[in-house]
């Protein structure tokens, strides 16, 4: 399964955030700058973060974005699946809100799909990966300071 770089990109910007000591916010630009990425396409992601309530802004002179919740309490499912919608390892595989799995082959005949049980699987390890990985996980593991982990929520979202 390859993620886009929405991922990628949405992902190290919240390692990033979470790096962040105290609860002053982090301009984008400063972001982009540490990451060396571009600056428009992390304005599109933290966009995305911000309706999924894993990231707040601040506006003005001395404003930017920090994290909506501490570091220890956002698992990178909930990153992902903001950033590039429902995890899914075929397009033909969907997950319905009530957790059932169908499959879009399933209407080409009266039989099961008979790679439904592989994907089901699939996904199912990639979403246990995820849920069971926090965003404080990897500040710690990127040499973030400890103290992210436990870093308070603050602001509200301007």
């Amino acid at each position: 399964m390859l993620f886009s770089t929405k991922a990628e990109y949405g992902v190290r910007l919240m390692v990033e955030l979470g790096r962040q000591p105290g609860s002053a916010p982090v301009s984008l630009s400063a972001v982009a700058a540490a990451e060396r990425l571009p600056l428009s396409y992390l304005e599109h992601l933290v966009a995305k973060l911000r309706n999924a309530g894993l990231v707040s802004s601040t506006r003005g002179a001395h404003g930017g974005y920090r994290l909506a919740k501490p570091a220890a309490a956002i698992t990178l499912d909930e990153v992902v699946e903001a950033l590039e919608g429902q995890i899914a390892p075929m397009e033909c595989f969907h997950e319905t809100p009530e957790g059932k799995v169908l499959c879009s082959h399933e209407s080409d005949g009266d039989r099961a799909c008979a790679t439904k049980l592989l994907w089901t699987r699939v996904q199912g390890g990639v979403t246990k990966a995820l849920a069971g990985t926090t965003l404080a996980e990897l500040v710690e593991f990127s040499g973030g300071p400890a103290a992210a982990a436990e870093q308070a929520p603050v602001g509200s979202a301007a």
